[in-house]
């Protein structure tokens, strides 16, 4: 259920708890789900889910079902590190997949998440957890570490005093390791997430870096634990990296 910033909420927090009551496990909602997931009343739901419908942020099948509209994408659209960052590393993201068969994923940072944004998979690749729009905490994906590796020093610091939630038995919940592991991802340059998420897949990812040389997004593979060979991946991991990389005009030379 929605949570709303403490004090009065105001118009623009309830028509943002109407929108916030879907997520990928509520895809569809009727107007009382959406009522009381946004914890409005039914007379106020009613009427914003009226607006944002007539604004083409919502939809209603025959149904009487509300689903997210098609006006949402095409604002989310513009967002420079959604649908244009994945336009333009899809070629190398290709090439990554071509060259190996596996899963091969995209992602940016969003707070102390990880949001994926792209992901390539054939019908015989590892399953996994993932689908775009995806999130998951840093620490438990390779691409989650990449990313919070080269984050913010003081965020680093944040990040590990807080809740490390386990999915398995191997998913690094210490401090002390993870801040270990973070070390190694700065020094390789790449990060390992070895059955965190599910018990039979590991992860290899790389940084992404933007123009200014900062770390904007990471790519990875995940292949089966059991048939995983990290000095082979890595090098093709750093590869799409390096290439997504350039395309978005960094120059390691100058660097």
């Amino acid at each position: 259920m929605t949570v709303l910033p403490q004090g009065a909420p105001t118009a623009a927090d309830r028509l943002l708890s109407v929108l916030a009551a879907f997520d990928h496990e509520h895809p569809a909602l009727s107007l009382t789900d959406i009522s009381r997931r946004a914890g409005l009343s039914l007379t106020t739901a009613h009427r914003l889910v009226g607006a944002l419908t007539g604004w083409g942020a919502l939809e209603r099948d025959e149904s009487g079902v509300y689903h997210v509209g098609l006006r949402l994408w095409e604002v989310a659209a513009l967002a420079p590190r959604g649908l244009a960052l994945r336009q333009i590393a899809l070629p190398y993201l290709e090439d990554l997949y071509e060259a190996t068969h596996e899963n091969v994923q995209l992602a940016v940072r969003d707070g102390r998440d990880v949001v994926y944004i792209e992901w390539l998979s054939g019908r015989s690749a590892v399953g996994v957890h993932i689908r775009v729009g995806a999130r998951w905490p840093l620490h438990a994906t390779g691409v989650g570490l990449a990313l919070l590796a080269h984050g913010e020093p003081e965020f680093q610091e944040e990040y590990c005093a807080g809740n490390l939630a386990s999915f398995t038995s191997y998913t690094i919940t210490d401090p002390a390791r993870l801040r270990r592991v973070l070390a190694e991802v700065r020094r390789s340059g790449v990060a390992v997430s070895d059955r965190q998420v599910t018990d039979d897949a590991l992860s290899v990812a790389a940084p992404v870096r933007g123009a200014d040389g900062t770390v904007t997004a990471a790519v990875s593979i995940v292949v089966p634990h059991a048939d995983a060979q990290v000095p082979v991946l890595a090098p093709a991991v750093r590869v799409a990296a390096r290439g997504i990389s350039r395309a978005l005009g960094w120059q390691p030379e100058r660097a």
